[in-house]
């Protein structure tokens, strides 16, 4: 008996003539990320990814944790493989299925055959095997409408699978699907789970992050390190743009009516990821927004900021209330690293009252008195890229 791993996809198999397109995506994903775990054959059959080990020095549950990150696995089980026979199955029901059972009440066996060589039928195998799991745990009982577990028997041409249970993957579209985007990082809370949110949908990210050194730290600029780090378990590597804002908020303050700082400045942000973004081969610009959130993302807000960009900009978070996005936060394993208390650039210089409602003439007009094209070309020049890669 060994055990292997069984993936499903979900919305994959909608995709008609392209489906093969998105298959490959995923399976590609996964043989990279199978090299660090040992030797694997990757192979698929019937919407299923079968991830099985090809020695014992691989490293089964280090590739079943990973595979759980993936966008484009709905599910996944841990699946053990024995020879066709009865007392094989029999065996491997007793010795593996148990685990998958502790602190349940209730479980049925579902049945299929699709070697019709094989003697007993799919009823005939749920019963004999359902009398076996009572066997070892007498306490369980059958429940074949609403069971807490299924337990799976596959009899296959090549072997019999037996698993149970399935536990939910990370969903979505596979990496590198649909296009690629340039996310603006800041280090809080909102922009790691924006990310995490439009990978999910099959975007491959690079990023941007503005600092203001020496007003923000170096231990600033390496939590935005270890943010994308933690995003890139799921994102896979990822192009990080570490981007001078200083010369320009310094200017701003002396040159600008402190109530629009934070407005001009977001253009400035805007107008420099949206450079870099066509310079990288991204075709939009993603933010962590939540409308309504703070005084810069309000409705008015958002349509001053956003045509100092030409490319469009994604927002997955703006229809989420805090808790919302702090609860993706928790899970996703960024938020303990947001919260750390080290300042960003867009809490320095910070106005007292800033505009709400503003008017786009009226941003212009104070955008005007610096030279605008000029800073973008300097800010855009003086970056410098830190690639994060993937870490297992």
């Amino acid at each position: 008996m060994k055990e292997i791993l069984l993936c499903k996809y979900g919305e994959i198999v909608l995709k008609g003539a392209n489906r093969r397109y998105f298959e490959d995506m995923l399976c590609k994903t996964l043989r990279f990320r199978a090299k660090h775990y040992g030797n694997f054959l990757i192979t698929r059959s019937q919407s299923t990814i079968v991830i099985e080990p090809q020695d014992g020095a691989a490293d089964i549950d280090g590739m079943f944790a990973s595979a759980m990150k993936v966008f484009g696995i709905v599910g996944i089980s841990r699946c053990a493989v024995c020879e066709k026979n009865m007392d094989s199955i029999r065996a491997a029901v007793r010795e593996y299925v148990p685990q998958f059972l502790e602190g349940k009440k209730t479980f049925k066996v579902a049945a299929k055959r699709s070697d019709k060589r094989f003697p007993l039928d799919s009823m005939e195998l749920g019963r004999e095997l359902g009398g076996e799991i009572l066997s070892v745990l007498p306490h369980m009982k059958v429940d074949v409408h609403h069971p807490e577990v299924t337990v799976n028997i596959e009899i296959r041409e090549f072997g019999a699978y037996v698993h149970a249970g399935q536990f939910a993957g990370a969903g979505g579209l596979p990496v590198g699907t649909n296009g690629r985007a340039m996310l603006l990082l800041s280090g809080g809370i909102d922009s790691p789970v924006a990310g995490y949110m439009i990978a999910k949908r099959g975007v491959e990210l690079e990023a941007v992050h503005f600092e203001s050194f020496p007003y923000t730290s170096e231990r600033a600029r390496e939590k935005v390190f270890d943010l994308a780090r933690i995003m890139s378990q799921y994102t896979g590597s990822i192009n990080l743009h570490v981007v001078s804002l200083t010369h320009i908020q310094e200017l701003l303050v002396k040159n600008c009516e402190e109530d629009y700082f934070t407005l001009i400045l977001r253009r400035y942000m805007m107008t420099i990821a949206d450079r870099i973004a066509h310079r990288t081969g991204c075709g939009g610009l993603v933010t962590g927004e939540s409308l309504g959130q703070v005084a810069s993302q309000t409705m008015q807000a958002l349509g001053v900021t956003d045509p100092a960009a030409t490319l469009p900009v994604f927002r997955p978070c703006i229809g989420l209330d805090k808790e919302e996005i702090i609860r993706i936060a928790r899970k996703i394993g960024t938020f303990e690293t947001s919260i750390q208390p080290y300042e960003d650039c867009c809490t320095v210089f910070t106005p007292k009252h800033p505009k709400t409602r503003p008017e786009l003439d009226r941003v212009l007009e104070q955008q005007g008195r610096l030279d605008f094209e000029a800073l973008v070309e300097e800010a855009v020049a003086g970056a410098y890229v830190q690639r994060i890669r993937i870490e297992f």
